[in-house]
């Protein structure tokens, strides 16, 4: 395992960036797992990928991320350098700038419904960018854009495994309707991770989408997870309507959902208590969604 601290990146900044030696190097609260992040002074952001398998997000965030920021509504991390392997640490690394506010998981949302319209108005216009050239599903995105028919097994173990206080029965039947379906249309622009640790909030509003570390085209059905991920009947609804999936792409968004939620519930996957907690609403969401 490399170890990755505000050290490091000091080193990295001093070596490779000496212009911006000077400013304080932080750690960043939720840094997530592919990637450690550290605040530089107060404009810029530092990302390092914690393993190889992570490693080629770095080029594909620097190549789109500039293209994709021309057509979106909201922010997302524009790169402002590239740094290189050294100081003992073997990948390439990024600076972005530093995105302002809260994530959506601890943030207050004043309006969850028009939230949930701000983000099917992401998607809608990520789906509208011209996928010519852009990267596709490969290991690296972890099948974002492919086929949720990858994780079948998984998931249904994991669906097995879970308490027996889960309808398990009900949740395998939903799994099945969603399943083996499949993606007959053009290939769209996808994000691969939108869940509420992605999802900046300022003054109440959806304010930056972050982390396209999994981005790719192809079926656009793993954006859709956040419906029963994180929104209620109601914002479902608003979101849903918006987008108006197509085809049976918002099942196969539900069994991503699922997937998820039921390799944390069961202990398949290590999880902390806010993990478990969400992926708890999200079976309840799964099975009382109409």
């Amino acid at each position: 395992m490399i170890e990755i601290d505000a050290r490091l990146v000091e080193v990295l900044i001093a070596e490779q960036f000496p212009e911006w030696s000077a400013l304080p190097v932080s750690a960043v609260a939720s840094s997530g797992w592919d990637n450690r992040s550290f605040r530089l002074g107060d404009a810029y952001v530092v990302r390092l990928p914690s393993a190889a398998w992570y490693a080629g997000q770095v080029e594909k965030e620097q190549t789109w991320l500039p293209v994709l920021a021309q057509h979106l509504p909201v922010s997302i991390p524009r790169p402002a350098a590239r740094g290189v392997p050294g100081c003992g640490y073997p990948f390439p690394w990024s600076v972005y700038s530093w995105l302002p506010g809260e994530t959506a998981a601890i943030a207050t949302i004043t309006d969850r419904i028009a939230f949930a319209q701000q983000l099917a108005g992401f998607i809608h216009a990520l789906h509208r960018i011209n996928p010519s050239g852009a990267p596709v599903p490969a290991g690296g995105t972890f099948q974002r854009g492919g086929s949720i028919r990858f994780y079948d097994a998984e998931a249904r173990k994991a669906i097995g495994r879970l308490d027996a206080g889960w309808n398990r029965s009900a949740l395998l039947a939903i799994w099945e309707e969603g399943v083996f379906t499949t993606w007959n249309r053009p290939s769209l622009w996808v994000h691969g991770d939108l869940s509420p640790g992605n999802l900046l909030v300022e003054n109440g509003a959806l304010s930056a989408v972050i982390d396209f570390g999994l981005m790719c085209v192809g079926d656009p059905a793993c954006d859709f997870a956040i419906a029963w991920s994180f929104f209620d009947a109601d914002e479902r609804r608003a979101f849903l309507d918006l987008l108006n999936p197509v085809d049976t792409a918002w099942k196969r968004g539900r069994c991503w959902a699922l997937w998820k939620a039921a390799l944390l519930a069961s202990g398949l996957s290590q999880s902390n208590s806010y993990e478990m907690a969400a992926a708890a609403s999200t079976l309840d969401r799964i099975l009382a969604d109409p």
